[in-house]
This record gives C-alpha cells, sequence and structure tokens, in this order.
C-alpha cells in the first residue's frame, strides 16, 4: 500500500497520505525503527529508493515547507526541463508571512508575491517567473546571464513572455545587467551590436575597426562583424542564442588565446554575454593582439 502510494512521488509520502490511506501511526513508526521506511523530515517518510532522489528532495522541500510553497528560481527551471544546469541547492519560495523551519540543502525566499504558479505535480513558479528570480539568485553576473541565455534557447519560456515578466519588475541588484541581458537574449534586434562594441573600443583608447567587412571565403563572400587592417584581427561577435552552459565564455577565452599565438590572420570569439559579464578579459586580448602589432593602430 505504502509503495503504490509513494511510486508516482519519487518514493517519498507524507505522513499524513499514509495515516489517510489507512495505515497507524504505530505501523508508520514501526517501519521507520525496523529502518524499513527512513525519516527524512518531519513530516516526509522515505518509503522506497527506486525514485528519482532528486525529485525526492523537491517533494520533501515542498512538503517541509507548507501548503503555499513552491519551487522557484533555477529549481523550478530544472524541474520544468532545463538541462545542462546544476543547483546545489533546492530553492523554494514561501509568502512573505509563511512561518517555515531552516532545512539542509533549500533557500527559503519570502515573496510578497509568489506569482503565476504551474500546480499540477510538483508546484512551481512558471518559467517566465523563475528565469527572473534565478538571474537575481545567481551566485554571478555570468551565471545569471546564462541562465537565462538557456531558459529562452531550450524554449521553457518565450522571449515575450520573459520581456514582459521583467518589465513589470522595478528593483533587482543586477538591473542594469539584467536590462541588457534580456533584451539580448530575447530582443535581438535591440541587443549589443558592432556600433556598441566601437563606442567601447573608443572609450578605451583603441583604434575604431570597421564593421561588417566583405571578405571573399572559398564559398562566396564572408561578413565580418568587426574587422582591423593591417596583419588582421576579425572580431566574431557571437549572439546570445546559442547558450549552452557556463563554459562558452570560458571556452572563447580559451579559443582567443590559442589563436593569438598565431602570426597569420587572428579570429578572435567575443559571446555577447560575455561583453556583458566579464568585459575586461576579452578587451585585453583585444589590446594584446594590438601590443602585438597585428592591427593598422592609426
Amino acid at each position: 500500500m505504502a509503495e503504490r502510494i509513494a511510486q508516482p512521488l519519487d518514493g517519498v509520502a507524507t505522513i499524513a497520505m499514509l495515516l489517510e490511506a489507512g495505515l497507524t501511526r504505530g505501523q508508520i513508526q514501526g517501519e521507520i525503527e525496523r529502518g524499513v521506511w527512513t525519516k527524512v523530515g518531519r513530516h516526509t517518510v522515505r518509503v522506497t529508493a527506486t525514485g528519482d532522489p532528486q525529485r525526492a528532495g523537491w517533494w520533501t522541500a515542498l512538503w517541509e515547507s507548507g501548503r503555499q510553497s513552491v519551487l522557484d528560481g533555477a529549481t523550478a527551471l530544472i524541474a520544468a526541463g532545463l538541462t545542462s544546469w546544476t543547483e546545489r541547492v533546492i530553492h523554494v519560495s514561501v509568502p512573505n508571512r509563511a512561518t517555515v523551519r531552516a532545512l539542509d540543502g533549500v533557500v527559503h525566499h519570502r515573496l510578497r508575491r509568489i506569482g503565476p504558479v504551474v500546480t499540477a505535480g510538483l508546484r512551481r513558479t512558471k518559467p517566465e517567473v523563475a528565469v527572473i528570480r534565478a538571474a537575481q539568485w545567481e551566485r554571478s553576473d555570468r551565471a545569471a546571464a546564462t541562465i537565462v541565455a538557456m531558459t529562452v534557447q531550450q524554449r521553457l519560456a518565450s522571449p515575450a513572455s520573459v520581456l514582459s515578466r521583467w518589465s513589470g519588475i522595478h528593483y533587482s541588484t543586477r538591473r542594469a545587467l539584467l536590462h541588457d541581458v534580456i533584451q539580448d537574449v530575447c530582443n535581438g534586434a535591440h541587443s549589443l551590436s558592432e556600433l556598441d562594441f566601437a563606442r567601447e573600443c573608443r572609450r578605451r583608447g583603441l583604434p575604431e575597426p570597421k564593421r561588417q567587412v566583405v571578405r571573399m571565403g572559398p564559398h562566396g563572400r564572408v561578413y565580418l562583424d568587426v574587422f582591423w587592417d593591417g596583419p588582421g584581427l576579425h572580431i566574431e561577435i557571437q549572439g546570445a542564442h546559442h547558450y549552452q552552459g557556463l563554459g562558452v565564455i570560458s571556452d572563447s577565452l580559451r579559443f582567443n588565446d590559442v589563436r593569438l599565438q598565431s602570426r597569420d590572420l587572428t579570429t578572435l570569439q567575443v559571446p555577447v554575454l560575455g561583453l556583458r559579464t566579464q568585459p575586461e578579459a576579452f578587451f585585453a586580448q583585444i589590446q594584446r593582439a594590438l601590443a602585438a602589432g597585428r592591427v593598422d593602430s592609426r
């Protein structure tokens, strides 16, 4: 009986569920004392270990946090299907005045408004709500930018829904960054452009590059985003639409370090979200190319 209850809940059940099914408190306690079941919270029992441990942890976090609790932030996105992302803790939002006990591995966020919620199965905020909160709660700007890009890329939330939700946010500790990132990801026509890049070059005292230069390649015309004459330096500004994990920015920096060892035409990859979150690192590489005499700085 207990296994049948716990099976669709990834091996866990509440004591209330077991009592409602006809078991007595003595029977439940007996199974726990014999080591057949494990009590994992004040209200929760692990009946079987055959379920998904991650999902079992989510069920437990919700049951132990009260009936109005919901998975939120990155946890809600993973529950909705976000791939290539891991989170060290479980994010649970509760009403501002709720009384909740601290739980190992769970971060409780007290909010005045929970927002739109998916109530079928694991209670969680809708992806367009969860992604903005995830970006605000992440530990670094790079992680914040990446989770926004991945959520939209994996079609968990539409660009329009994220833009709409963001328009209603009046305060954020990362407001300037997230405004630019969300525009980059959701509204590409208004995202960082070659003009912005050239403006940054001027601000840093670097020679202004040419933009959208046409070159002939083996298969016809090739348009170079940003180009300096001389020995030649080509900057490929990568859009925010193909992010898969936190490695993209680091991979581009490593790729550029290798390319800077070459004496031929140098192509550097600059992800648009890298310019938003780690501009100094990328412009340092461009300055290395200038210092090496590869660029006509007249």
